[in-house]
């Protein structure tokens, strides 16, 4: 009896065992091609229980020649069928080559060898190739027709489609679909919305959700993830909602799941509404779902991103120590990071590192929590024991520390020994550090670099400016800005959100939009009154503008986070949490303020802003005023 029951005789037509096939008992030479219908059917059943035996490339040419010399290649197109089905799955970068070698053997292939080679291409490194098989282009020529279509063939496509972006190609398919007479097909027309939502066409997606008759919930699930990674996770919540609010009315194919539950804690996450996430989580209580791991997950993330780090920590201590995955540990180690907690994120980390091995994930979270707790000699230490290779991210992050710590040299020098091409980010970085540090040279260098690499961005000028404005050098100051005018170049306005009672509020820098501006504005006045009083002055040097102390004054006065934390202050119960995201990173002085009013006012404030956490209490700042 053979482990692989391949033959390892050397007479024609035999499949040899090099390529790690190994004989388990004496040879027994496969049988020729029979000649009786039972012989045959039993020959076809011995190769196809030898399929799930086949792992290398080899191996695959052997039964590969076996096929050809029995005949069963043209003949038996089910056994074909499979083999190319095994072969275009294989890991190996040879094998697909391999299966498209033996589609383009078969004279006239059928849709099932079609199908094997498209499942292939569409979860290969390069799927576009299935549009190419699609076309007939890599197929000899001249060739038959392709053959026909159908739901199987279309829902690789798709799938490709969905990997490559490519909503064109998603809208083509889309109308073969209606032509073939499958838009019936729930499975596929799940994977059309599931393309179309990672396309990033979610109107289309959100198109053909509603006009389903039948849908299940891998259906629900593929239009809620797309809109909660999206541009619309707001949408996603409100889906959410819907089916929510009628689970117990949808037909058991259409009850959510754990999936369901991510989609909607991402949705929660990216927008930062607390109050959002706590109804999926008691939503998947109600399920029975608060003790899924995966679910487990995306509760800690969420939690984290809404500025609850407590809640965050508690759901990840409730996850059985044995059930904790890399993500378990990934998701606490970013949530502890973020809120600046840095030390706790190394000691998390050092305890998953004996016997959960880190990823890239891990070492790039666990370097940010060192850099925004300003832990230069541990984040180095981690960087320089890492047991992935470091991508541009972590670079970033080692030249960030760096900088920050005001170890600007070892920072440059990092950017120009790194194996790696510098990218914009990393300039940016060291432009950063350089305004940080008033450092002008510094600037005007990545300035240069970031010049060079084709960056127009608002950020990269006003950094520039501020330097030069640091150190009065107006002239230079203006000529910064007429190149942004120049090349119409405008700066991001500032704006910042809170929640209220499931609201979002939203403030821009100096708004009056909001229907309350006018007590808000009032609300301001004696906020700065009340913080004059613990000995707050207007930190103008923030304002690095050639314009009056009043008017710089009143500049930072009407920052966007300034008026959403006031609006909290008239609109919540005292001592209630106020919570605010901005878009940009805190200036000095609003940091300042939000310290002051945290004391005066007996409140706790959390500012997510572009970079992290900010958890004001009494008087004091979770950042340590390192940021």
């Amino acid at each position: 009896m053979y482990r692989w029951g391949i033959q390892t005789d050397h007479s024609a037509g035999a499949i040899r065992h090099g390529g790690g096939l190994r004989p388990s008992g004496p040879a027994s030479p496969m049988p020729s091609p029979p000649s009786t219908a039972a012989a045959a059917a039993a020959a076809v059943q011995h190769l196809e229980s030898l399929l799930p035996r086949l792992t290398s490339v080899p191996q695959y040419k052997q039964f590969h020649a076996r096929l050809l010399t029995s005949g069963y290649l043209g003949s038996h197109h089910g056994l074909r069928a499979r083999f190319l089905d095994r072969i275009a799955l294989s890991p190996h970068p040879a094998a697909l080559p391999h299966a498209l070698l033996l589609l383009r053997s078969i004279p006239f292939p059928v849709t099932n060898d079609l199908n094997a080679a498209l499942r292939g291409l569409a979860a290969s490194p390069h799927p576009t190739r299935s549009f190419l098989l699609l076309a007939g282009r890599l197929l000899p020529a001249p060739s038959p027709p392709l053959p026909r279509l159908d739901a199987l063939s279309l829902s690789f496509a798709l799938k490709a489609s969905a990997r490559c972006s490519d909503a064109p190609t998603t809208l083509q398919l889309h109308a073969r679909l209606v032509r073939l007479g499958v838009a019936a097909d729930v499975r596929l027309v799940t994977t059309l919305v599931d393309s179309y939502a990672k396309c990033g066409d979610l109107a289309s997606a959100r198109k053909v959700f509603d006009e389903m008759t039948v849908r299940d919930v891998a259906t629900w699930n593929a239009l809620l993830a797309g809109l909660a990674q999206g541009t619309e996770p707001n949408l996603a919540l409100v889906l959410f909602h819907r089916l929510a609010e009628n689970f117990q009315e949808l037909p058991s194919r259409e009850q959510p799941n754990e999936v369901t539950m991510t989609a909607a804690l991402s949705a929660c996450g990216q927008l930062g509404s607390l109050q959002d996430g706590w109804y999926v989580h008691e939503f998947a209580k109600r399920l029975g779902l608060d003790h899924n791991t995966r679910v487990c997950n995306s509760l800690v993330d969420m939690y984290s991103k809404c500025g609850s780090l407590a809640r965050a920590l508690d759901v990840f201590h409730s996850i059985k120590k044995e059930d904790r995955t890399l993500v378990s540990y990934n998701s606490a180690i970013q949530a502890l990071s973020m809120h600046g907690h840095g030390g706790d994120a190394l000691r998390l980390f050092d305890e998953m590192s004996s016997y959960i091995e880190p990823d890239g994930v891990t070492y790039l979270a666990v370097l940010c929590g060192c850099n925004h707790a300003g832990l230069v000699d541990d984040g180095l230490r981690v960087f320089k024991s890492m047991r992935v290779l470091p991508n541009v991210k972590h670079y970033g992050t080692i030249v960030d520390l760096l900088g920050r710590a005001g170890r600007l040299a070892e920072a440059y020098d990092t950017v120009m020994s790194m194996p790696l091409p510098a990218d914009i980010v990393l300039w940016q970085t060291l432009l950063g550090a350089a305004k940080m540090h008033g450092v002008v040279e510094l600037a005007e260098l990545a300035a240069t670099k970031l010049a060079d690499l084709g960056s127009n961005v608002d950020g990269d000028y006003v950094l520039l400016s501020n330097v030069y404005a640091s150190k009065a050098r107006w002239m230079d100051v203006g000529r910064v800005r007429d190149t942004m005018r120049n090349n119409d170049v405008r700066k991001v306005p500032g704006f910042s959100y809170t929640e209220i009672d499931g609201v979002m509020h939203k403030f821009i820098n100096g708004d009056k939009e909001h229907p309350r501006w006018q007590e808000i504005y009032r609300a301001l006045d004696e906020i700065v009154s009340r913080i004059s009083e613990l000995g707050y002055e207007p930190e103008t040097s923030n304002v690095l503008h050639d314009i009056g102390e009043e008017e710089k004054q009143y500049a930072l006065c009407y920052h966007s986070e300034k008026l959403a934390i006031a609006f909290g202050l008239i609109a919540t119960p005292p001592g209630e949490t106020l919570r605010v995201i901005k878009n940009l990173r805190i200036c000095g002085d609003c940091h300042v303020v939000a310290k002051l009013i945290s004391k005066a006012y007996g409140r706790v404030i959390v500012i997510r802003d572009r970079v992290r956490f900010h958890q004001f209490e009494d008087g004091n700042c979770s950042c340590k005023d390192y940021w």
